[in-house]
């Protein structure tokens, strides 16, 4: 919801780090599979009830996923770059609250269950949409400088990451933070349904 206007910032920020990185040889590529990598970890880490440090995998995974576009953009932009970073998005995603789950399974893993099927259905309308809007020539005014076109939403990246944070900070209330952001991303969901029954029927 709020990931266009965040753009600006985050652009900000990133660009004079990735201009460092891309002098001393980083490629982006390399940046993205690393940060897929410490998300992982960090997934493992609230498996075994280390929140801190889940906390920060978190904060070091959406520190690279920001930085890969910059240093792309800075070196060579490729359609395998944009694969791998939407695919390990998703990675991502889904392995941060299974962590949780194996952490407390008797109290996750139902409410874990519900969040990781909404995120299907949220990637699914993203994804078939974008699929569909590129084959017919669409572009997108809010992210114009993405490898895929985005359609935004309700639940966005910002709101994972905070709903992600909220985990770290409050683990025992994850089901019902997790049953909450289920609802929006069933929400996100149904707009984005609408939007490719309206687009698409033109």
């Amino acid at each position: 919801m709020i990931d266009a206007r965040l753009l600006p910032l985050q652009r900000a920020l990133m660009e004079p780090l990735a201009r460092a990185l891309v002098a001393r040889g980083a490629r982006a590529d390399q940046i993205t599979i690393v940060g897929c990598g410490i998300g992982v970890l960090a997934a493992i880490a609230a498996a075994f009830g280390l929140y801190w440090l889940a906390l920060l995998g978190l904060a070091l995974n959406r520190l690279s996923d920001g930085l890969d576009g910059p240093v792309a953009r800075m070196t060579e932009t490729t359609d395998r770059g944009a694969f791998l970073d939407i695919t390990l998005d998703f990675v991502f995603y889904a392995a941060f609250p299974v962590g949780f789950v194996l952490a407390d399974p008797s109290a996750n893993a139902v409410p874990g269950a519900v969040l990781v099927a909404s995120f299907i259905l949220t990637g699914t309308t993203f994804l078939a949409f974008s699929v569909i809007a590129e084959r017919r020539g669409l572009s997108s005014a809010d992210y114009p400088s993405k490898g895929i076109y985005y359609l935004g939403g309700l639940a966005e990246g910002a709101e994972t990451i905070a709903v992600f944070v909220a985990f770290c900070l409050f683990p025992s209330a994850f089901p019902w933070i997790a049953y909450g952001f289920s609802a929006i991303c069933l929400v996100t969901a149904a707009t984005r349904l609408a939007a490719g029954w309206q687009v698409f029927g033109r």
